[in-house]
């Protein structure tokens, strides 16, 4: 753990959270995936009767994420769908605190996932990095490393042009 892991690893107003549930054309790719490049931890999975994931929940830090193959049939048809079904974009952008995000960015990346930008000390108060994992989800983790007044964030905001 680095110095800047003294301050609150989750703000207040972080701590309970929405939960998400992404779809994927592999899951069981993307939990292994997810175990490698970010700690994850499975904590349920349903399979499907033809095959696939019906339902599967792991752990990330202290944050929960639900996924599921998109292509299972009984999730209904045209229920979900996965970023690679929308032509690699997503809507959707998913947000962790970690303690440490420099360790996980460098095993992401070791993992297979893209770098969309490095570990960067934002004017916010938190160390980011944004990436994309092999499914086409876009992350966002982020270390907590001081807390920043409203005025302050302006004040950086309008600094950073």
């Amino acid at each position: 753990m680095t110095e800047r892991a003294a301050h609150i690893e989750i703000p207040d107003r972080y701590r309970y959270a929405v939960i998400p549930h992404i779809m994927v054309d592999d899951a069981a790719a993307a939990i292994d995936f997810y175990q490698r490049a970010f700690g994850a931890r499975e904590d349920f999975r349903i399979d499907a009767p033809g095959g696939g994931v019906l339902h599967a929940e792991i752990t990330i830090g202290r944050s929960t994420l639900m996924l599921g193959d998109s292509g299972v049939e009984q999730a209904g048809p045209a229920s979900f769908a996965a970023p690679t079904s929308l032509g690699g974009g997503t809507s959707v952008t998913l947000h962790v605190f970690v303690p440490d995000v420099d360790t996980l960015a460098e095993r992401a990346q070791a993992a297979g996932a893209e770098i969309l930008q490095p570990p960067t000390d934002m004017f916010h108060g938190d160390r980011t990095v944004i990436l994309k994992d092999p499914s086409g989800h876009l992350w966002v983790f982020l270390t907590h490393v001081e807390d920043v007044s409203e005025a302050e964030l302006r004040r950086r905001l309008a600094a950073a042009g």
